[in-house]
């Protein structure tokens, strides 16, 4: 196993509902093995305002193979202009889960 074989792709989004129909399209797709999404507030400049508001992050574990692929299929989905798509490596894990991850993004099943 490579150490950069997993990543996190980390994403930020308005709200709840759509980090859960980005992340349910990114499972179902097998594209990822699971979605993490957190509530948080978020601070920052955007189109020369201050901007403090409630957002929600997703933490998107997926193979660093498929992260092109995860871009791609979140990026029309996302509500935001600018999407945030940040990869985080995964230096290392238990193998059972890794195998299990590895498993659910493989190929896609026929339906």
């Amino acid at each position: 196993m490579s150490e950069s074989e997993f990543v996190f792709l980390y994403s930020t989004f308005p709200d709840e509902a759509a980090a859960k129909r980005v992340g349910e399209a990114l499972v179902r797709a097998r594209l990822a093995a699971c979605v993490n999404i957190y509530p948080m507030h978020s601070i920052y400049e955007w189109e020369g305002n201050l901007e403090n508001s409630a957002e929600v992050s997703a933490f998107i574990k997926t193979r660093r193979d498929r992260v092109d692929d995860v871009i791609a299929a979140a990026r029309p989905l996302h509500p935001y202009t600018t999407p945030c798509f940040l990869v985080l490596p995964i230096v290392n894990g238990n193998e059972d889960y890794l195998a299990w991850a590895r498993a659910q993004t493989g190929n896609k099943p026929d339906a």
